[in-house]
């Protein structure tokens, strides 16, 4: 074992041994540049918004308000939910982190499901056309 060992170093050896080292260079030096390291702190800056929407067609009932001072923002949002609910959410975020306090209005609604028809609204398929007045053929069609 120990003769396989070192037959295998001496081979590492023998093959480095063949090959030149690449030169080495020192890393590249640039001068420092001439204007001044930029600062990324802005003065906070307050606003405020808001929207909302409501369509009766497609029953969307949705809104949204936020108010900030340029440090912390409070705000509240609503959706009219498919059950009839209005969910609306009050939160605060600053930094301690983004707080919300979620509340339901109504009550839950579960109608019983009803198909818009029973029977086709329209009439089976019968040809619009009278029968050819040409006589039918004496031979049998060899499609059929």
């Amino acid at each position: 074992m120990k003769v396989i060992i070192a037959l295998a170093v001496l081979a590492v050896v023998a093959v480095t041994a063949q090959y030149p080292s690449y030169p080495s260079y020192p890393a590249p030096a640039y001068p420092k540049p001439s204007y001044p390291k930029p600062s990324y702190d802005y003065a906070p800056i307050p606003y405020n918004f808001a929207y909302a929407v409501k369509d009766d067609y497609t029953y969307n009932d949705f809104g949204h308000q936020e108010t900030s001072d340029g440090y912390a923002k409070t705000g509240s949002y609503y959706v009219l939910l498919p059950d009839g609910r209005m969910q609306t959410v009050n939160y605060k975020a600053d930094e301690n982190g983004y707080v919300a306090d979620v509340s339901y209005k109504g009550e839950a609604q579960y109608p019983e499901y009803k198909p818009a028809y029973s029977k086709p609204a329209y009439p089976s398929y019968k040809p619009a056309y009278p029968e050819p007045a040409y006589p039918k053929p004496a031979y049998k069609p060899r499609y059929n």
